[in-house]
């Protein structure tokens, strides 16, 4: 009896140094996603581009979810925690290596091409990372541990926008004054370069700290066994189908804010600010939805998921609706609030989508995680709507839809029972 307490010490202090190591992994890929936003506003001008082609660069990023998802488990299977998590940084530091030679070329489909390689490693990574933190523990605190991670995960995504909107916003072609020739283009190109070969030092650190730590991590994860089964699996499941059309449209409609929010408030009937500053901004939209996420965990053990979700749902719709009669400083700030009411969202339509599906929660998970690849259709339809007005008010009227729709999910989840206790396994990944 004496070797047990120290030997439980041990482990438990191992567990706690492998569940740190892995938390940063959700910091990073919250930074490089929410990286995009200000990336478009940069390439738009850069490349000369419409709305339409510029929002190619979150179908890109968000499409490597529904491609990547089911064969990353079968990854997470044959290679093990540390490995795929090794594995799934390497590709990103790749993918970021990319997007010179697409710069150096000239060639916009490059850096859509670099974007989907880094998706893909994110998307590894998220399969590897969040069963990871769930099984970090005991499990009933499997769901303490992913909020806490998921804080940093918000954190990453309200710091990446400011940041990235000092390199990629400043200088060259959106120099004060300036016009677009060879000469301001390389330079604004070079930011671009620079921007994510920084990132790919960044990762690449990790990896190395991930590299040094493995032995730890999969000595704490040893106890976690995961079922991974096929999201094709949750097709004979009408909730299951039912959350992913919701998870769908909520990424979707999240990510075409996020996308334009940019050059929605540069405009000149909005803020008619830089594009600098206006590309920090959306750091208060991404920011809102972390503090929200603190409020709403105080206040779902309050009020009903179904309830909450259906209370910010509307009030998401109701400011999409306010900045589509509105202008200036009104529409401008309505649409970065929007944030706040994101903010539980996505890990409520998840968690009542576990409780109420007859599939397999592997299965749920998996499609659930594929359903993400909204992100990659309503910024597209949204870029469309802004190329085919005189200003970008209307685009809003594509989320208004999405919360809309969104409503009908909460409310039908409101007035059922759940019929499932949520698998601590299957957590939800954004």
């Amino acid at each position: 009896m004496t070797e047990t307490a120290p030997q439980s010490a041990r482990v438990a202090q191992g567990t706690g140094a492998a569940f740190a190591y892995v938390t940063t992994l959700f910091f990073a890929w919250g930074f490089a996603t929410s990286l995009i936003d200000p990336l478009m506003a940069a390439t738009q001008r850069v490349f000369e581009l419409t709305y339409t082609e510029t929002t190619l660069a979150a179908s890109a990023w968000f499409i490597a979810y529904g491609v990547v998802s089911v064969p990353a488990a079968g990854v997470l299977s044959r290679l093990g925690y540390s490995r795929a998590v090794i594995a799934a940084l390497a590709t990103i530091v790749a993918g970021c290596l990319i997007v010179p030679v697409a710069t150096i070329l000239d060639w916009y489909p490059g850096v859509l091409l670099a974007l989907f390689v880094i998706a893909s490693g994110v998307t590894l990574l998220q399969v590897a990372a969040n069963p990871l933190v769930a099984g970090l523990g005991t499990a009933t605190g499997s769901h303490a541990r992913l909020n806490f991670s998921q804080f940093f995960n918000s954190l990453g995504t309200t710091l990446g926008p400011f940041l990235g909107s000092s390199v990629l916003l400043t200088g060259g072609v959106f120099a004060a004054g300036a016009v677009v020739t060879e000469v301001t283009r390389a330079e604004s190109l070079r930011s671009i370069d620079f921007a994510f070969l920084a990132m790919g030092g960044f990762f690449a650190l990790i990896a190395v700290f991930i590299f040094t730590a493995r032995r730890k991590i999969d000595a704490a994860a040893a106890g976690s066994k995961v079922e991974i089964s096929s999201p094709l699996k949750a097709f004979g499941s009408k909730w299951a189908l039912f959350g992913a059309a919701a998870i769908f449209l909520y990424v979707g409609s999240e990510v075409t804010i996020g996308a334009l929010l940019t050059n929605f408030l540069n405009s000149p009937n909005i803020l008619d600010i830089p594009l600098e500053q206006a590309g920090k901004m959306v750091s208060f939209y991404w920011g809102g939805a972390m503090v929200g996420r603190l409020i709403g965990s105080a206040l779902l053990t309050r009020v009903k998921p179904g309830v909450l979700l259906a209370i910010c749902t509307v009030m998401a719709g109701g400011l999409c609706f306010a900045v589509t009669q509105t202008s200036g400083v009104t529409a401008g700030y309505a649409a970065i609030a929007i944030g706040l009411f994101n903010s539980i969202m996505f890990p409520t339509i998840f968690t009542l989508t576990l409780e109420r599906s007859s599939a397999a929660p592997s299965a749920t998970s998996g499609l659930l995680c594929t359903a993400i690849v909204g992100g990659a259709v309503l910024p597209w339809i949204g870029g469309m709507v802004a190329d085919g007005s005189p200003t970008m008010n209307p685009v809003f009227y594509v989320p208004l839809a999405g919360y809309a729709l969104l409503t009908v999910f909460a409310v039908v989840c409101a007035r059922t029972t759940a019929s499932n206790s949520v698998d601590a396994n299957a957590p939800a990944p954004h």
